[in-house]
Order: structure tokens, then sequence, then C-alpha cells
């Protein structure tokens, strides 16, 4: 706006104008009316009644200073220089007003009187002026641009009108003008557009058109068209399209920039390219626009290809392509391309930063998001609130939530903080803190820093499920019901797995079936839902509705329905094997190391190790240490220390980067009594800096989490706990419970590895839940690897002396012990 608003919001000075106000009269009038102009070549007079007024109004003004202080004349002074075309009189009345007090209408027939005799720049000089423009002075000045064929002022002027909050005026300006062109319907029809009123700039449109003495010029049309994109109306669109055509508008740079838009919006990548080769002109957004085209059909190749042939590129066209990488999961190609501006010395704006931000946190480097971090910094970019919020997102997708934490501390007050609480809830939740991610919640809700949108509510229910917390997930299902987030289908699949995780298949089915539409995450979630709580034959009657309904399943789905045969009879061990050997040609899918951990998992559950073996062995690729894992776990789990031994070394040679697979191989060695074998295994993972994720169990006691890790000492109820556990240890040995010391890796005496057993977490968990709950209620615990031998054959003979039920959700599902009997059969 600095073109219309002068900076120190008064009108600029008129030097040239200073003679008409001298200190000292001059010995005769500046102007008299002997003064002798040429003859008129035509019978009008015109030129000498000019003269002659501008001398008499002059005379006027000089002589009768009174005059200077009456609004009235004035006004009627101006309506002169207008009738007759006087410039002169009119930057004199001018300079007279500049000595009043601000009077809104003579500053608006001023605006108007400039207008009428061409001086633009002194109208908007006069418009600056004004502390309060009213909406005659704005309309003023709209019409007199737009009837001089500027359109692009009056736009601006408009614009600013709007952002001032007359919008409504705006448009009573338009009813009321007895006179309207192009450029005016133009102007409605695309401040419309921008306030995001479609339909109603649909209806401009066609009054617009039903009028007929006006054309639809390339801007007209090119607003429609984003009305089309920004409503998805693509049939409408193509309408606009042919009409464009009819009209002659069919090579028109901005017309065909916006239909690269709206087709890419609409999903139709063959009218894109078509429209793209066909153009006659192209500019740097028409290359840029294709290059995000491309990438939104997730053409990568294409889209690369396009941003070589550029014959002028610049930072839009390199951001447009970083963000394609990203949105197609190619977040190392972005940085690098961040590298190459750096290294070519581009322009770097905030969405450059933000950008290679983001892809950062997709590769979830630490190492390289450190250095983008530090770079930001450097340059100065960290104060942006926008870099700032995506640096805090990177470093919670890093895993760097102490870093996020610093952050989070020092945001500025007077930036907005709702989304970054979103961001640090997200990140608890993501990076297995979902105790931090329910406390901090409850702190932003308490000081009201955080919106409840679809974002949080997934997040808080992700935790919800993760913890087991069903009564607090159930608050948050009912404030989605009130509010209305019920329709978001996010929401309702979070919903799901939340109830399924808390051990409440029937309410997750219940949400299931009440959904007005699910997609193929709907049925993935109640499909994990029957399998965590080991009901196989269910999740594969959920399979079978899901094919019927005709929804196509994802890699994920496949990966399910496998596990699912985990929980089946043997009988089906065939219709597993067909479902993998014909994932390419039925559902056009690759399968991948986690549908071959799968089938592994599964024949290894029916004994079938050196079939699986077998399949490993012959796999199309080199098997990733997943695959090994899983027959390896099978290995144990049936005690077949021939296979285990030949898998265990294949592991150890491909030197696996996390130590699950290491504490894998190290119990199968244990568990045959190969001590040293195991101690050496233990002694790798070290000199690596392997730590063994610590055992963890908790217990949800009136709406408090109650965390125990072994040997724990911290719970304020801790001589109650340790006390009531030696008892119900003894009882549990009365009833015939024998500690398995197999997997203790110390080579200690045999009492001290019975000592090692007896506070486990789970053990320590189930106590407390015995002391603190009724009788009639269940125990509900939840631990976060998988329980030991030794602590499953305790839970049976718990359910059996305490004639309770215990639910105990672990790494591999939910055990339901009862009467001495588990759920999974022993097999986990």
């Amino acid at each position: 706006m600095s073109t219309i608003i002068h900076p120190q919001n008064r009108p600029l000075p008129l030097p040239h104008h200073r003679h008409l106000f001298p200190t000292k009269p001059p010995p005769h009038p500046p102007y008299s009316s002997s003064l002798s102009f040429p003859k008129p070549k035509s019978h009008h007079h015109r030129p000498l009644l000019i003269a002659s007024t501008t001398a008499v109004s002059c005379h006027t003004l000089y002589y009768k200073p009174h005059i200077c202080n009456d609004v009235n004349s004035l006004l009627t002074l101006l309506n002169l220089s207008v009738q007759y075309s006087d410039a002169e009189l009119a930057k004199a009345v001018h300079a007279c007003s500049l000595k009043l007090q601000e009077d809104t209408h003579l500053g608006n027939s001023l605006v108007l009187a400039y207008l009428k005799l061409g001086l633009f720049n002194h109208s908007l000089n006069v418009f600056a002026s004004l502390s309060c423009p009213n909406v005659v002075t704005y309309s003023s000045l709209i019409s007199g641009f737009a009837k001089s064929n500027q359109g692009s002022k009056a736009i601006e002027l408009f614009m600013k009108m709007r952002t001032e909050g007359n919008l409504r005026l705006v448009f009573k300006v338009f009813d009321e003008m007895p006179q309207r062109d192009v450029v005016s319907w133009n102007t409605v029809i695309s401040c419309l557009v921008k306030e995001g009123m479609y339909e109603k700039a649909f209806d401009l449109f066609r009054v617009m058109q039903g009028i007929g003495c006006f054309r639809a010029d390339y801007f007209t049309i090119s607003s429609i068209l984003s009305a089309c994109e920004g409503s998805n109306a693509f049939m409408k669109g193509k309408e606009v399209h042919a009409h464009a055509i009819r009209i002659g508008l069919e090579g028109n740079l901005s017309v065909n920039n916006v239909l690269i838009g709206l087709y890419t919006q609409c999903g139709r990548v063959r009218d894109v390219a078509v429209l793209f080769e066909s153009m006659p002109v192209r500019d740097v957004i028409t290359w840029t626009q294709m290059i995000t085209a491309y990438m939104e059909f997730g053409l990568v190749d294409l889209a690369m290809k396009v941003f070589n042939e550029m014959p002028e590129k610049n930072c839009i066209s390199y951001n447009a392509l970083m963000v394609g990488f990203c949105k197609n999961g190619e977040g190392m190609k972005a940085v690098k391309l961040f590298i190459e501006m750096v290294e070519e010395g581009l322009e770097l704006t905030d969405f450059s930063l933000s950008s290679v931000i983001n892809a950062c946190a997709l590769v979830m480097d630490v190492k390289a998001s450190e250095q983008v971090q530090g770079f930001c910094l450097k340059f100065g970019f960290g104060s942006n609130v926008c870099v700032e919020a995506a640096l805090l997102d990177m470093c919670i997708r890093c895993g760097r939530m102490a870093d996020a934490e610093k952050m989070f501390r020092i945001w500025p007050v007077e930036h907005d903080n709702s989304v970054v609480c979103t961001s640090m809830l997200c990140g608890y939740a993501r990076n297995g803190q979902p105790d931090e991610a329910v406390l901090f919640f409850l702190r932003c809700r308490l000081e009201g820093t955080m919106d409840l949108d679809e974002v949080t509510l997934t997040s808080i229910l992700s935790a919800c499920g993760t913890l087991g917390f069903e009564k607090m997930g159930e608050q948050i299902h009912c404030y989605a019901l009130k509010t209305g987030f019920v329709t978001d289908l996010g929401v309702l699949n979070s919903i799901i797995s939340m109830y399924a995780k808390c051990g409440n298949m029937n309410d997750a089915i219940k949400v299931f079936d009440i959904m007005p539409i699910r997609d193929v995450i709907s049925w993935n979630a109640l499909i994990a839902g029957h399998i965590l709580h080991r009901q196989g034959d269910e999740a594969l009657a959920v399979w079978s509705a899901m094919e019927e309904a005709g929804i196509r399943p994802d890699t994920i789905t496949l990966f399910l329905v496998l596990s699912a045969y985990r929980h089946t009879n043997l009988d089906l061990v065939d219709d597993c094997r067909k479902l993998f050997l014909s994932m390419r040609t039925d559902y056009d899918l690759e399968p991948t190391s986690q549908h071959h951990a799968s089938f592994v998992s599964v024949l290894g559950q029916w004994g079938l190790l050196e079939e699986a073996e077998e399949m490993i062995e012959n796999m199309a690729v080199e098997p990733k240490a997943s695959v090994w894992r899983a027959l390896l776990d099978s290995c144990r789990i049936r005690l077949n220390t021939t296979i285990g031994k030949r898998v265990a070394k294949r592991i150890l040679a491909m030197k696996p980067q996390d130590p699950s697979t290491y504490i894998l191989v190290s119990n199968l060695y244990s568990a045959s009594g190969r001590w040293h074998c195991s101690e050496t295994v233990r002694e790798d993972m070290r000199e690596k800096g392997f730590r063994k994720n610590p055992a963890r169990s908790w217990i949800i006691h009136q709406n408090n989490i109650h965390p125990f890790y072994s040997r724990d000492k911290s719970h304020p109820q801790t001589k109650d706990i340790y006390r009531g556990l030696e008892i119900l240890v003894m009882e549990c040995q009365k009833a015939g419970y024998v500690p398995d010391t197999s997997f203790v890796l110390h080579e200690v005496e045999e009492h001290q590895k019975k000592e090692f057993l007896l506070y486990h977490s789970a053990k320590l968990a189930a106590t407390y839940g015995i002391l603190m709950t009724k009788h009639s209620e269940p125990i509900r615990i939840v631990k976060n690897i998988h329980m030991c031998g030794d602590c499953h054959t305790f839970m049976k003979y718990v359910s059996i002396i305490t004639k309770r039920e215990i639910l105990v959700r672990d790494a591999s599902g939910f055990h339901c012990f009862r009467n001495g009997q588990c759920c999974c059969k022993d097999y986990w």
C-alpha cells in the first residue's frame, strides 16, 4: 500500500503553488481580465472563460481571506474547478483546506475533484491525509481509477478497503454504482473468491454474463477458475474452460496457469500434461506449477525433468521441488537440493528453511537435524515464528524431546503457542512418553493454551490407548461427540484403536458399526484390535467383510491379515500361505520385510520352522534382520536350539542396530544353558553402546498412572507393595508355583536368581492392583515389552489364589489370566 498511503499520513507538499499565498500583497492582482489570449480557432470561447474563472476565483481567495475559512465557499469553488476543468483552482482550494480542521465532506470532494480533473496522484495525497476515510472516499477513488483504465490501482484500493473491515460496505457501493464496467465487476468477483465465498462469485459471474454488455476478460475467467479450484467444482471448471476458449482466451497465460492448478486439484494428470504442452507462452509460474502438479501425482521423475528443462529458475521453483520431495517421502533428496541452493548462492526464504527442516524431520536423521538447526540460528532465521515451529517439530520427529522441551520453554509469549502445544503433545505420544503426553495435555487445558482440533484429539486418544487409560479416552470420546469432531474420520479411527488397546473390543466394534463412512484405516484398526486380543477368527471375518465391501487393502492390511493366522487353527495355514504368495498377482502389492516376518511367525506358531527357514533362504532380495528375528523368536519359544544357533549367527553377522535382536539372541543362549555365549552377546551390546529398553509396567488407579520398574522402590507405598508381594509369592508357591530362573542372565547362586525374579515390574504392578482395587474388579496391567516366562507363570497362579481376572497387555498383545489359564495358550 506504500503507493497509496504516504508514510507520514499527510499530504505531500505542493511547492509550486506557494506563490499563491505571498506574505505581502502584490501591487495589483496576479491575474486580470485584460490579459490577452490567442483567439480560438472555433466559435467556442472556453479558454477565455477558464482564464476568467481562474482570475476571479484566485482574486477572491487572495483579497477575501475569510472565504478560506468557510467550507461551503471552498466546496463551491471546487465545483467551479471541476465545471471549468480548472486544475489550478482545485489546487488553491486544497492549499486553503490545509489550514482548516479536517472535514470529511471537503476531503471527499477534493478526492473527487482531483479524479475528475485527471490528477490521480493528488487525489491519493488527499486520501492519505484523511484520518478516517469513509465508504464515499473509497468508492470515489475506486470508481475513478476503474474508469481511467487503472484496474490494478482500483483493486489495490478495494483490497485495502476490505482489510479495514468495510466488506459489507464494499458490496453496498457496488450495488449503488450508477455505472459499472468490467473492472468493477472483476474487483467484486475477485474479492468474493479471496474470501472463499465461491457460490456468490459464481452467481455474480452469471449475472454479469446475463447482462450482455460486459464481456468477461482474462481476469474474470482467472478469478472464476480459482473459485472452481477452491470449491473442487471440476465440472464447473471445465465449463468455464470451454467458455474461455469460445471468447478466445485459450492462449492466455494467466488463464492457463490457473487451469493447471485446477486440473491438478481435480486429479487429472493427463489434462494437466496436455494443457502444458499446448501452451504457446509459458513463464516461471507455469513451469513451477507443473513441478507441483507432477509431485502431487507422485511422478517425481517427471517433476525433476520439468525442473531441469526450465529456462529460468528462482527460489520458488527450488522450493516447489523441495516440497514435492518431502510429499513423496524423498527427504534426503530435499536436503541435497537445499545444499545445492546454498552452494549456488540462491535466495533463501523462510519457506526454504521450513521445507528443509521438514525434510530432516522426514528422514529422522539426528545429526542432519542438528546441522540444519545450527544453520538457521547462525543466519538469523531462528527468530521467525514459522521456522521456530518447524524446528521444534523436527526435534520431536527426530526423537530430540529434550531439545524440543527447551525450545518450548522459551517460546515467545506474544506468539500463538496453540500449534506448538499440539506439536509437543504429538511428540510425547510418538516418542513413547504417553504419560507425559497426558500430563502435558491436562496442563495445557488447565492453562487454556491448547486448542482442541482433530490433530490434538487424535494424539491424546493415541496416548490413552498406549497407556490403557480408558476412562480418559471415554471423556475425549464424549467431548468429540459434543463438539462434532466425531464426523472426522481420523478421530473416529483413533477412538476405535483406543478402545481396542484398552481391552474394550465391544465399544471398538460399536464405534466401527455406526461410522457413516469408513476408509482402509478404519478396517485396519478393527482388524488390529482383534489381533491384539488374539481373536484371529474375528479378524479374518472383518477381512472378509472388507473384501465384500470392495475396499482395496493396503500393505498394512495384508500384514495384519497374515498376523491374524497366528491366532487361528492349524488347518488355516494353507490359506495364509496362499494369501502370502498371491500378494503380487491379486493385490498388486510387493511383499515387504514385514510381510515376510509375519508369515515366518505364522509358520513358527505351528512348528514349521524348517519351512520358514527355507522360505527365507529363497527370498528374491536379501532378508533383513527383522525376518530372521521372527524365526529366532519362534526357535526360542519352540526351544529349537539347532535352527536357533544358525539363525543367531546370521543375525549377528548382519550387525543389527537395534538392541532387541541382541537380547533375543542372548535369551536363546541362556535358555539352553550356554551362559558364556549369552554373556559374549551382552558384551558386544555394551561395546556398541546399545542399551536394553528397561522393562516398565504400570497400572491406572483413580485416574493416576502408577509406573513400576524392576526392583523399583520409588512408589510411596513401596513397603506395603514389597511385603504384599512376598506374601503373594509364598501363597503361589504353596499352589505349585516354581520360579523359572533359566532367563536370569547373571552367573550367581540360585537363591540370588530367585531374588532377581521376585521384584520384576509386572509382579510389583499386580501386587499394587490387588492391594488397591475391589475384589470384583479385574486387575489391568500394561507392560512396555514382552513378559518373561516366569512372570507369565506367576500370573496364572495369582489368578488361582486371588480368584480374580488379571489382564496384562504386553508387546505381543493381551494376556487374560483366569483360573490358572491364559488366553495366549502359552505362546506369545
